[in-house]
């Protein structure tokens, strides 16, 4: 396989930071080889930094995997113009995308094996024009044209604790996300997410875990009836196409140790009934995944942390988990397709 593409994320932010310290390790702990995507003078000055050897601009991802051990391969794509530690600037919108792109050209034509994406701030990127909700629409739109190995997403996966969530709805208010439950979107994520546990995590016969969106379920229709009218009834459809999934179940008793024994990944309804528990168990290390994509995809569970930004005080053991949880993903995709 050939390396991962890992982008820049907002300049700004704390990406360039973490990007320092994961390379570290991953030379140090013979972790995965990557060729980090934007502007190699804002990598520079990171790793000077920390204290680190310069970051030296490679042509190909050839070229990426002879040199990673001495120094952080970098594809340059231009100049960020005017970088200040933890001031967003939409003016940098451009070179922020333009790595999005350029590692998902490189991941589809096969040149690298999959892609992790550095945090970036969808409010700067809005300010710019942006029309994503976020990295996961975006990602999707990137990719439409190209089938993936099993039912199509996007769909985001947290995975952090031993706990993996998928997500009926994403970026949305609360309000919206209620709204957008439906019979499709329940079977539509489920499938993606049964694909993905099959190909992506190499598991025989997944166990999904489906959340009731209101508290104990709904309670028999107590307590609101979404749970009988429309998740259930997904459910049972499903089940009748092969995908083991249990109907609604209460969300306040679904995450805890005993019951985490159950299930291979929860089907969560909003965003933060998933992201909440993943992050209670492992803040630090969460991984955040697209599925459902003909590209492997994972970034850190964590935004720009523009406050600290340039300060040497991020922690990159999420970026670790998500380049670690990427060559595995691509390793069992590659062998699942024989």
């Amino acid at each position: 396989m050939g390396p991962l593409a890992l982008t820049m994320g907002d300049p700004a932010g704390v990406g360039p930071e973490i990007t320092a310290k994961a390379w570290a390790h991953s030379v140090k702990s013979n972790g995965p080889i990557f060729i980090a995507i934007g502007d190699i003078n804002v990598f520079k000055t990171a790793f000077q930094a920390a204290g680190l050897p310069a970051p030296k601009a490679v042509e190909s991802t050839a070229d990426a995997q002879q040199q990673f051990s001495s120094a952080l391969p970098v594809l340059h794509i231009g100049n960020a113009k005017n970088v200040s530690n933890g001031q967003p600037n939409p003016a940098h919108a451009d070179i922020i995308t333009g790595a999005i792109k350029t590692a998902v050209t490189l991941s589809l034509t096969g040149e690298t094996c999959g892609i992790v994406t550095c945090p970036i701030s969808k409010e700067n990127l809005y300010a710019a024009g942006f029309k994503y909700p976020g990295h996961t629409e975006y990602l999707g739109h990137l990719c439409k044209t190209h089938e993936a190995p099993y039912p199509r997403g996007p769909v985001m996966l947290l995975e952090g604790g031993g706990l993996r969530c998928a997500l009926v709805t994403i970026h949305m208010s609360l309000s919206e996300a209620v709204s957008g439950i439906s019979p499709e979107a329940i079977s539509r994520t489920a499938q993606t997410l049964y694909g993905a546990l099959k190909v992506d995590y190499g598991i025989a016969a997944p166990h999904i875990a489906m959340a009731g969106l209101n508290p104990h379920a709904g309670e028999n229709g107590a307590l609101g009836d979404t749970e009988i009218i429309i998740q259930n009834p997904a459910a049972v459809k499903l089940r009748d196409i092969g995908i083991d999934i249990s109907d609604a179940r209460s969300a306040d008793t679904l995450f805890h140790a005993e019951a985490r024994e159950g299930y291979d990944a929860v089907l969560a309804m909003y965003h933060d009934q998933g992201l909440i528990p993943v992050k209670t168990l492992d803040f630090h290390g969460g991984v955040n995944i697209t599925l459902g994509l003909p590209i492997i995809r994972t970034s850190p569970d964590h935004g720009t942390a523009f406050d600290i930004a340039g300060k040497g005080l991020a922690r990159a053991d999420s970026l670790i988990a998500a380049l670690n949880k990427a060559a595995m993903l691509a390793r069992n995709r590659a062998q699942y397709a024989g």
